[in-house]
């Protein structure tokens, strides 16, 4: 079923002919309808209209809004009554939208004559997505490289000026264009739903995107920063011709279902009609770029839920962050796990992977998967593998009971208890400075309180330890720690033994 907008007009407009240029730029929608056409009311009555109502402050009941965008593909008949439309798109596929004059005689002169600006953007829907949206984006632009979100098809565009899309924002487009004339915008979108799916047991279930639309005016500087408008609409993309088989494998169900269970979900429409977004948008400059960010939240959600939930969002992502990857992780689990670790461009590999199909994987396989570099990085950190020390010693402090013992030894007393505890200490630099704070880290002094380092050589003497003599230590070689006191002052010379 198709429907068609009719505004209501008083009869001097529609003797100017605004009505017919209105008619124009909504040819194509409403034909199945023949000469009927709807009203005002019974478009604000249609179920998309009645999901807002409950966000929108009382005196804005009946407002008429100043813009009016309209998607013109197909809403979903599988969506109840009371919740927001879902409309269903083919990737790379060009999809028209029409910006629409919704303005009463006298409303926003100041714009009369002259051009705004529109800033078309593909985000989440999924408030979690949302939280991680620059991560996301980044792992996308990773596994697609070169490629847009988001792009404009020029050549079929009707009344855009100055188009433009930023290398660096791969989800954004932007255009001026002039409400008093026939505007029309075709769009790409070329991510698809399940490309940011964690799928816990191969599911194919796709995340929602959001299509939004932030329209600005001009300040007195000229720079289209002033925020008029903003809308938008949840869809699903999907691969070339997937939308038209999701579409039609929709439709079956439900008239499958008996008259009854029909009456809870709405009819499909023709057009999909962009409803408003309550924000506040504001200006950031960086580099001298134009930036426009949302602070505010989406219609129907608390800003207290969303800072509660923010903040557990964070915390768990700390915690997760900060632990190895554990056996009993779900494939959800697993895959924040890669993104968290810089393993973003491979999470398509490991889709399916729990904590223990990755912990099982050899590193011959790793490699062959993610190649060399990519692939030792990751079993190194799969395994939990620290870095090997480049020398590795063992002390143990000398005693008056360790001298004791040790002399009875010596003089072939079996029964005497020759048991020492020895310590590692692990070096990196290879210098005696390094083993100096090694040491006095070990028995809990200052390091300043060591004043010189000694090896015990032949003959007894002693052989001050240089960072050469350090490099040529053989790795686990075993001392034994004598301190001996400075008479010069409160330090203490070390010996090793």
């Amino acid at each position: 079923m198709a429907w068609a907008l009719k505004l209501p007009l008083t009869d001097e407009v529609i003797e100017s002919g605004l009505v017919q240029d209105f008619d124009a730029s909504l040819s194509g929608i409403g034909q199945e309808l023949g000469a009927g056409a709807y009203s005002m009311s019974d478009v604000l009555a249609l179920p998309i209209f009645k999901q807002e109502e409950s966000n929108l402050p009382p005196d804005s009941d009946n407002k008429i809004l100043p813009f009016q965008y309209v998607l013109c593909a197909a809403t979903s008949p599988a969506v109840k009554l009371h919740d927001e439309t879902l409309t269903y798109l083919n990737q790379g596929q060009s999809y028209e939208i029409r910006m629409l004059d919704n303005r009463k005689i006298g409303e926003l002169p100041e714009i009369t004559g002259k051009m705004v600006k529109s800033i078309i953007r593909v985000v989440f829907h999924d408030r979690r997505l949302q939280y991680t949206e620059h991560q996301q984006l980044e792992g996308w632009r990773w596994n697609r490289p070169g490629d847009r979100i988001l792009d404009l098809d020029i050549p079929m565009s009707v009344g855009i000026i100055d188009p433009r899309a930023n290398p660096t924002q791969l989800n954004t487009v932007e255009f001026l264009w002039d409400p008093s004339k026939r505007t029309s915008v075709f769009i790409q979108v070329h991510c698809i739903s399940t490309e940011f799916t964690m799928r816990k047991h191969g599911g194919e279930k796709g995340v929602p995107f959001r299509i939004q639309i932030d329209t600005f005016k001009e300040n007195e500087n000229g720079e289209y920063t002033e925020h008029l408008h903003s809308a938008s609409c949840q869809v699903k993309v999907f691969k070339p011709k997937g939308a038209d088989r999701k579409q039609k494998t929709d439709r079956e169900k439900m008239e499958k279902r008996a008259p009854q269970e029909k009456e809870k979900y709405q009819p499909s429409y023709e057009t999909t009609i962009l409803t408003e977004v309550r924000t506040n948008v504001t200006e950031q400059k960086c580099d001298g770029n134009v930036t426009y960010v949302n602070n505010s939240p989406s219609p129907g959600f608390n800003s207290t839920h969303n800072i509660v939930a923010f903040l557990i969002f964070f915390l768990q992502s700390v915690l997760f962050s900060a632990q190895n990857l554990l056996p009993t992780a779900t494939p959800q689990d697993a895959q924040q796990w890669l993104h968290r670790n810089r393993f973003s461009p491979f999470c398509r590999l490991f889709t399916n992977f729990s904590g223990a199909d990755l912990l099982k994987l050899t590193r011959e396989d790793v490699i062959q998967i993610c190649g060399p570099a990519d692939g030792i990085r990751l079993f190194n950190a799969l395994k939990g593998r620290v870095v090997r020390p480049r020398l590795t010693i063992y002390v143990c402090q000398e005693s008056q009971q360790a001298r004791e013992q040790q002399t009875k030894h010596e003089n072939g007393d079996a029964a005497a208890n020759t048991f020492f505890v020895y310590h590692a200490i692990y070096l990196e630099e290879l210098t005696s400075a390094e083993l100096t704070e090694k040491i006095a880290q070990l028995f809990n002094i200052s390091p300043r309180q060591i004043n010189q380092i000694f090896k015990q050589g032949p003959t007894g003497i002693h052989v001050l330890v240089s960072d050469e003599m350090i490099q040529n230590f053989q790795d686990e070689v075993c001392f034994v720690l004598d301190t001996m006191k400075d008479d010069t002052n409160d330090g203490y010379h070390i010996i090793l033994k």
